[in-house]
Protein backbone atom coordinates (compact mmCIF):
# COMPACT_ATOMS: atom_id res chain seq x y z
CA UNK A 1 0.00 0.00 0.00
CA UNK A 2 1.96 3.32 -0.95
CA UNK A 3 1.38 6.29 0.11
CA UNK A 4 -1.52 8.03 -1.32
CA UNK A 5 -3.60 5.11 -1.33
CA UNK A 6 -2.87 5.81 2.95
CA UNK A 7 -4.02 9.55 3.07
CA UNK A 8 -7.52 8.47 0.85
CA UNK A 9 -8.08 6.00 3.68
CA UNK A 10 -7.08 8.44 6.49
CA UNK A 11 -9.66 11.04 4.24
CA UNK A 12 -12.42 8.40 3.81
CA UNK A 13 -12.15 7.51 7.86
CA UNK A 14 -12.06 10.86 9.16
CA UNK A 15 -15.44 11.42 6.77
CA UNK A 16 -16.64 8.45 8.23
CA UNK A 17 -15.87 9.84 11.94
CA UNK A 18 -17.45 13.10 10.98
CA UNK A 19 -20.81 11.38 9.85
CA UNK A 20 -21.18 9.34 13.01
CA UNK A 21 -21.19 12.28 14.81
CA UNK A 22 -23.44 13.93 12.82
CA UNK A 23 -26.11 11.59 12.62
CA UNK A 24 -25.32 11.18 16.64
CA UNK A 25 -25.50 14.70 17.32
CA UNK A 26 -28.79 15.22 15.18
CA UNK A 27 -30.32 11.81 16.89
CA UNK A 28 -29.95 13.57 19.90
CA UNK A 29 -31.99 16.70 18.18
CA UNK A 30 -34.34 14.45 16.65
CA UNK A 31 -35.37 12.70 20.39
CA UNK A 32 -36.54 16.50 21.79
CA UNK A 33 -38.47 16.95 18.72
CA UNK A 34 -40.05 13.52 19.02
CA UNK A 35 -40.43 13.68 23.20
CA UNK A 36 -41.73 17.10 23.06
CA UNK A 37 -44.32 15.71 20.50
CA UNK A 38 -45.08 12.54 23.20
CA UNK A 39 -45.66 15.43 25.91
CA UNK A 40 -47.99 17.87 23.80
CA UNK A 41 -44.90 21.01 23.97
CA UNK A 42 -43.19 22.36 20.89
CA UNK A 43 -39.65 21.48 21.83
CA UNK A 44 -36.85 23.21 20.95
CA UNK A 45 -37.44 26.03 18.86
CA UNK A 46 -36.26 29.37 20.11
CA UNK A 47 -32.58 29.24 19.48
CA UNK A 48 -31.16 31.02 16.88
CA UNK A 49 -28.06 33.40 15.42
CA UNK A 50 -27.44 36.63 14.47
CA UNK A 51 -26.37 35.48 10.35
CA UNK A 52 -30.59 34.01 10.46
CA UNK A 53 -31.86 37.64 11.14
CA UNK A 54 -31.07 38.72 7.49
CA UNK A 55 -32.90 35.65 5.78
CA UNK A 56 -36.19 36.08 8.11
CA UNK A 57 -38.26 33.33 6.06
CA UNK A 58 -35.49 30.56 5.99
CA UNK A 59 -34.78 31.70 9.60
CA UNK A 60 -37.64 30.94 10.78
CA UNK A 61 -37.60 27.60 9.80
CA UNK A 62 -34.46 26.51 10.75
CA UNK A 63 -34.86 28.01 14.07
CA UNK A 64 -38.42 26.41 14.39
CA UNK A 65 -36.99 23.03 13.18
CA UNK A 66 -34.68 23.36 16.12
CA UNK A 67 -31.51 22.90 13.98
CA UNK A 68 -29.72 25.67 15.77
CA UNK A 69 -29.92 23.58 18.99
CA UNK A 70 -27.22 21.46 18.10
CA UNK A 71 -23.98 23.55 17.04
CA UNK A 72 -25.70 25.34 20.56
CA UNK A 73 -25.48 22.53 22.88
CA UNK A 74 -22.00 21.24 20.94
CA UNK A 75 -20.41 24.64 21.73
CA UNK A 76 -21.59 24.78 25.74
CA UNK A 77 -19.91 20.83 25.81
CA UNK A 78 -17.07 22.34 24.32
CA UNK A 79 -16.52 25.76 25.86
CA UNK A 80 -17.98 24.73 29.74
CA UNK A 81 -15.56 24.72 33.04
CA UNK A 82 -14.62 21.16 32.81
CA UNK A 83 -14.54 19.89 36.47
CA UNK A 84 -12.07 17.44 38.21
CA UNK A 85 -13.30 16.20 41.14
CA UNK A 86 -10.01 15.63 43.55
CA UNK A 87 -11.51 12.31 44.89
CA UNK A 88 -11.33 10.15 41.11
CA UNK A 89 -8.86 7.98 39.48
CA UNK A 90 -7.21 10.57 37.13
CA UNK A 91 -6.17 8.25 34.34
CA UNK A 92 -8.96 6.15 34.24
CA UNK A 93 -11.69 9.14 35.14
CA UNK A 94 -9.61 10.70 31.66
CA UNK A 95 -9.84 7.52 29.20
CA UNK A 96 -13.38 6.37 30.02
CA UNK A 97 -15.40 8.68 27.76
CA UNK A 98 -13.18 7.73 25.19
CA UNK A 99 -13.25 4.13 26.08
CA UNK A 100 -17.42 4.25 25.62
CA UNK A 101 -17.12 6.58 21.84
CA UNK A 102 -14.19 4.97 20.53
CA UNK A 103 -15.81 1.09 19.97
CA UNK A 104 -18.91 2.96 17.76
CA UNK A 105 -16.69 4.89 15.58
CA UNK A 106 -14.47 1.84 14.69
CA UNK A 107 -17.46 -0.48 14.18
CA UNK A 108 -19.17 2.44 12.15
CA UNK A 109 -16.52 1.65 9.55
CA UNK A 110 -17.39 -1.95 8.85
CA UNK A 111 -21.17 -1.36 8.18
CA UNK A 112 -21.75 -1.77 4.89
CA UNK A 113 -24.66 1.11 3.71
CA UNK A 114 -25.31 0.07 -0.12
CA UNK A 115 -23.45 -1.39 -3.28
CA UNK A 116 -21.76 -0.42 -6.20
CA UNK A 117 -20.62 -2.30 -9.28
CA UNK A 118 -16.59 -2.05 -10.07
CA UNK A 119 -14.74 -1.57 -13.06
CA UNK A 120 -14.20 -5.02 -13.13
CA UNK A 121 -18.28 -5.92 -13.21
CA UNK A 122 -18.15 -7.63 -9.52
CA UNK A 123 -20.81 -6.12 -7.01
CA UNK A 124 -18.79 -4.70 -3.97
CA UNK A 125 -20.21 -3.20 -0.55
CA UNK A 126 -20.30 0.63 -0.06
CA UNK A 127 -18.17 0.75 2.84
CA UNK A 128 -14.94 1.64 4.40
CA UNK A 129 -13.09 -1.29 5.92
CA UNK A 130 -14.45 -4.26 4.37
CA UNK A 131 -13.99 -7.81 6.43
CA UNK A 132 -15.35 -10.98 5.63
CA UNK A 133 -15.99 -12.20 9.32
CA UNK A 134 -18.08 -8.76 9.57
CA UNK A 135 -20.34 -10.55 12.32
CA UNK A 136 -18.09 -11.30 14.37
CA UNK A 137 -15.88 -8.72 14.53
CA UNK A 138 -18.65 -5.60 14.74
CA UNK A 139 -20.03 -7.81 17.68
CA UNK A 140 -16.47 -7.67 19.13
CA UNK A 141 -15.86 -3.76 18.99
CA UNK A 142 -19.31 -2.83 19.62
CA UNK A 143 -18.99 -4.93 23.14
CA UNK A 144 -16.23 -2.93 23.96
CA UNK A 145 -18.14 0.24 24.68
CA UNK A 146 -18.97 -1.36 28.08
CA UNK A 147 -15.66 -0.98 29.14
CA UNK A 148 -16.24 2.45 29.36
CA UNK A 149 -18.96 2.32 31.53
CA UNK A 150 -16.81 -0.03 33.73
CA UNK A 151 -14.17 2.20 34.02
CA UNK A 152 -15.58 5.24 34.39
CA UNK A 153 -17.93 3.77 37.53
CA UNK A 154 -14.36 2.35 39.19
CA UNK A 155 -12.32 5.49 38.24
CA UNK A 156 -15.32 7.99 39.75
CA UNK A 157 -14.72 6.55 43.32
CA UNK A 158 -18.39 7.00 44.24
CA UNK A 159 -20.97 4.42 45.33
CA UNK A 160 -23.63 5.47 42.75
CA UNK A 161 -21.26 5.36 39.42
CA UNK A 162 -20.19 2.10 40.72
CA UNK A 163 -23.64 0.21 41.12
CA UNK A 164 -24.09 1.69 37.39
CA UNK A 165 -21.01 0.01 36.17
CA UNK A 166 -21.66 -3.23 37.70
CA UNK A 167 -26.00 -3.09 36.49
CA UNK A 168 -23.76 -2.21 33.20
CA UNK A 169 -21.34 -5.10 33.04
CA UNK A 170 -24.34 -7.52 34.15
CA UNK A 171 -27.14 -6.09 31.55
CA UNK A 172 -23.74 -6.70 28.66
CA UNK A 173 -23.46 -10.70 29.60
CA UNK A 174 -27.20 -11.10 30.21
CA UNK A 175 -28.33 -10.11 26.87
CA UNK A 176 -24.88 -10.36 24.22
CA UNK A 177 -26.02 -14.40 24.45
CA UNK A 178 -29.42 -13.44 22.97
CA UNK A 179 -28.57 -10.80 20.54
CA UNK A 180 -25.82 -14.04 19.60
CA UNK A 181 -28.24 -16.80 19.41
CA UNK A 182 -30.92 -14.80 17.46
CA UNK A 183 -28.76 -13.90 14.72
CA UNK A 184 -27.35 -17.64 14.02
CA UNK A 185 -30.72 -18.76 12.29
CA UNK A 186 -29.72 -15.57 9.86
CA UNK A 187 -26.58 -17.28 9.16
CA UNK A 188 -27.54 -20.68 8.40
CA UNK A 189 -30.31 -19.13 6.20
CA UNK A 190 -27.17 -17.13 4.40
CA UNK A 191 -24.97 -20.45 4.32
CA UNK A 192 -25.89 -21.05 0.20
CA UNK A 193 -24.29 -22.18 -2.58
CA UNK A 194 -22.58 -19.25 -3.82
CA UNK A 195 -22.07 -17.43 -0.43
CA UNK A 196 -18.70 -16.92 0.19
CA UNK A 197 -18.91 -16.48 3.63
CA UNK A 198 -22.23 -16.47 5.41
CA UNK A 199 -20.32 -14.24 8.42
CA UNK A 200 -20.33 -11.49 5.83
CA UNK A 201 -22.41 -8.31 6.88
CA UNK A 202 -22.51 -7.45 2.69
CA UNK A 203 -23.47 -11.27 2.09
CA UNK A 204 -26.08 -11.24 4.78
CA UNK A 205 -27.89 -8.00 2.89
CA UNK A 206 -27.67 -9.39 -0.52
CA UNK A 207 -28.94 -12.77 0.20
CA UNK A 208 -32.45 -11.36 1.25
CA UNK A 209 -33.28 -9.51 -1.89
CA UNK A 210 -36.38 -11.84 -2.80
CA UNK A 211 -37.65 -11.05 1.07
CA UNK A 212 -36.67 -9.72 4.63
CA UNK A 213 -35.25 -12.24 7.10
CA UNK A 214 -38.05 -10.11 9.28
CA UNK A 215 -40.65 -12.15 7.78
CA UNK A 216 -39.56 -15.64 7.41
CA UNK A 217 -37.53 -15.04 11.43
CA UNK A 218 -39.74 -13.04 13.17
CA UNK A 219 -39.01 -14.20 16.48
CA UNK A 220 -35.46 -13.59 16.01
CA UNK A 221 -36.15 -10.06 14.98
CA UNK A 222 -37.94 -9.14 18.21
CA UNK A 223 -35.17 -10.70 20.61
CA UNK A 224 -32.25 -9.27 18.47
CA UNK A 225 -34.65 -6.17 18.56
CA UNK A 226 -34.71 -6.65 22.67
CA UNK A 227 -31.23 -7.15 23.12
CA UNK A 228 -30.05 -4.29 21.07
CA UNK A 229 -31.68 -1.96 23.39
CA UNK A 230 -30.06 -3.30 26.44
CA UNK A 231 -26.98 -3.27 25.23
CA UNK A 232 -26.68 -0.09 23.88
CA UNK A 233 -28.10 0.68 27.59
CA UNK A 234 -32.02 2.96 26.21
CA UNK A 235 -34.90 2.97 28.18
CA UNK A 236 -36.70 0.76 29.28
CA UNK A 237 -32.99 -0.46 29.84
CA UNK A 238 -30.84 1.78 30.97
CA UNK A 239 -29.58 0.23 34.85
CA UNK A 240 -26.49 1.73 34.45
CA UNK A 241 -28.09 5.24 34.43
CA UNK A 242 -31.43 4.78 36.40
CA UNK A 243 -31.49 8.35 37.17
CA UNK A 244 -34.15 7.62 39.94
CA UNK A 245 -32.37 5.27 42.21
CA UNK A 246 -28.49 5.89 40.98
CA UNK A 247 -28.66 9.98 40.38
CA UNK A 248 -26.85 9.75 37.15
CA UNK A 249 -25.35 6.19 37.72
CA UNK A 250 -21.77 5.90 35.85
CA UNK A 251 -21.41 9.36 34.83
CA UNK A 252 -22.70 11.33 37.95
CA UNK A 253 -19.46 12.07 38.51
CA UNK A 254 -18.62 13.93 34.39
CA UNK A 255 -19.91 16.88 33.11
CA UNK A 256 -18.94 19.12 30.45
CA UNK A 257 -17.09 17.68 27.39
CA UNK A 258 -15.95 14.45 29.05
CA UNK A 259 -20.14 13.86 29.43
CA UNK A 260 -20.65 14.98 26.40
CA UNK A 261 -18.36 12.16 24.57
CA UNK A 262 -20.83 9.80 26.95
CA UNK A 263 -23.58 11.29 25.44
CA UNK A 264 -22.36 11.05 21.81
CA UNK A 265 -21.03 6.96 22.52
CA UNK A 266 -24.64 6.20 23.52
CA UNK A 267 -26.04 7.38 20.56
CA UNK A 268 -23.36 6.39 18.42
CA UNK A 269 -23.89 2.91 19.62
CA UNK A 270 -28.09 3.04 18.65
CA UNK A 271 -26.87 3.84 15.30
CA UNK A 272 -24.46 0.97 15.09
CA UNK A 273 -27.36 -1.32 16.54
CA UNK A 274 -29.77 0.20 14.17
CA UNK A 275 -27.92 -0.62 11.38
CA UNK A 276 -26.93 -4.23 12.38
CA UNK A 277 -31.36 -4.93 12.92
CA UNK A 278 -31.31 -3.58 9.41
CA UNK A 279 -28.64 -5.82 7.61
CA UNK A 280 -29.61 -9.10 10.00
CA UNK A 281 -33.42 -8.20 9.01
CA UNK A 282 -34.31 -5.40 6.78
CA UNK A 283 -32.74 -6.01 3.76
CA UNK A 284 -29.81 -3.64 4.10
CA UNK A 285 -30.59 -1.21 1.40
CA UNK A 286 -33.19 -2.86 -0.46
CA UNK A 287 -36.58 -3.03 -0.83
CA UNK A 288 -39.07 -6.20 -0.18
CA UNK A 289 -39.25 -8.88 -2.91
CA UNK A 290 -37.06 -6.11 -5.12
CA UNK A 291 -33.93 -8.25 -6.55
CA UNK A 292 -30.78 -6.84 -4.89
CA UNK A 293 -28.91 -6.45 -8.60
CA UNK A 294 -31.21 -3.41 -9.23
CA UNK A 295 -29.60 -1.34 -6.62
CA UNK A 296 -26.32 -2.03 -8.46
CA UNK A 297 -27.17 -0.93 -11.83
CA UNK A 298 -25.47 2.36 -11.98
CA UNK A 299 -24.58 5.47 -9.98
CA UNK A 300 -28.02 6.21 -9.53
CA UNK A 301 -29.25 3.02 -8.06
CA UNK A 302 -26.80 2.51 -5.66
CA UNK A 303 -27.36 6.45 -4.31
CA UNK A 304 -31.27 5.12 -4.42
CA UNK A 305 -30.00 1.81 -2.08
CA UNK A 306 -27.90 4.07 0.03
CA UNK A 307 -31.27 6.65 0.53
CA UNK A 308 -33.24 3.59 1.47
CA UNK A 309 -30.73 2.47 4.09
CA UNK A 310 -31.00 5.77 5.60
CA UNK A 311 -34.59 6.29 5.62
CA UNK A 312 -34.78 2.71 7.48
CA UNK A 313 -32.11 4.28 9.90
CA UNK A 314 -34.27 7.34 10.71
CA UNK A 315 -37.12 4.78 11.35
CA UNK A 316 -35.37 2.88 13.55
CA UNK A 317 -33.86 5.79 15.63
CA UNK A 318 -37.42 7.11 15.96
CA UNK A 319 -38.49 3.86 17.31
CA UNK A 320 -35.84 4.16 19.98
CA UNK A 321 -36.98 7.35 20.80
CA UNK A 322 -40.75 6.47 20.88
CA UNK A 323 -40.25 3.60 22.80
CA UNK A 324 -37.99 5.56 25.81
CA UNK A 325 -40.70 8.60 26.22
CA UNK A 326 -43.58 5.60 25.97
CA UNK A 327 -42.61 2.60 28.21
CA UNK A 328 -41.54 3.48 31.75
CA UNK A 329 -38.20 1.77 32.97
CA UNK A 330 -37.82 -1.68 34.41
CA UNK A 331 -36.22 -2.68 37.64
CA UNK A 332 -33.08 -4.24 37.81
CA UNK A 333 -34.28 -7.85 38.97
CA UNK A 334 -36.76 -7.57 35.79
CA UNK A 335 -34.37 -7.11 33.43
CA UNK A 336 -32.44 -9.90 34.63
CA UNK A 337 -35.38 -12.21 34.94
CA UNK A 338 -36.18 -11.07 31.46
CA UNK A 339 -32.62 -11.53 29.66
CA UNK A 340 -32.02 -14.93 31.82
CA UNK A 341 -35.44 -17.00 32.38
CA UNK A 342 -37.38 -15.13 29.18
CA UNK A 343 -35.26 -14.16 26.58
CA UNK A 344 -32.44 -16.84 26.28
CA UNK A 345 -34.43 -19.98 26.62
CA UNK A 346 -36.38 -18.27 23.42
CA UNK A 347 -33.48 -17.64 21.59
CA UNK A 348 -32.26 -20.96 22.01
CA UNK A 349 -35.66 -22.76 21.01
CA UNK A 350 -35.28 -20.57 18.20
CA UNK A 351 -32.23 -21.91 16.74
CA UNK A 352 -33.09 -25.12 17.23
CA UNK A 353 -36.36 -24.58 15.51
CA UNK A 354 -34.37 -23.30 12.47
CA UNK A 355 -31.21 -25.91 13.49
CA UNK A 356 -33.88 -29.09 12.47
CA UNK A 357 -35.65 -27.16 9.73
CA UNK A 358 -32.64 -26.44 7.77
CA UNK A 359 -31.02 -30.07 8.63
CA UNK A 360 -34.68 -31.72 7.22
CA UNK A 361 -34.85 -29.12 4.04
CA UNK A 362 -31.17 -29.00 3.61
Amino acid sequence: MDWSQIVLLSLYAIAMVLVVMSLAGYSVLLERKVAAWIQGRPGPNRTTIPLLAVLPVAGRFVQRLGLVQLPADGAKFLFKEDPFPAHVNKLGYFFAPCLALAPALVAMVMLPFGQYVGGDGVVRPLVLCHVDPGFLFMFAVSSLGVYGIILAGWSSNSKYPFLGAIRGAAQLISYELTMGLAVLPVVLATARPGVESPLNLFAIAREQGGGWNLFTQPLGALLFLVAVFAEVNRQPFDMPESETDLVGGFHTEYGSFKFGLFFVGEYGHMIIGSGLFILFFLGGWSLPFVPQDLFAAGWSTSLLGVVIFLAKLFCMVFFFVWVRWTVPRFRYDQVMRLGWSCLLPLALANLFIYLAFYALHG
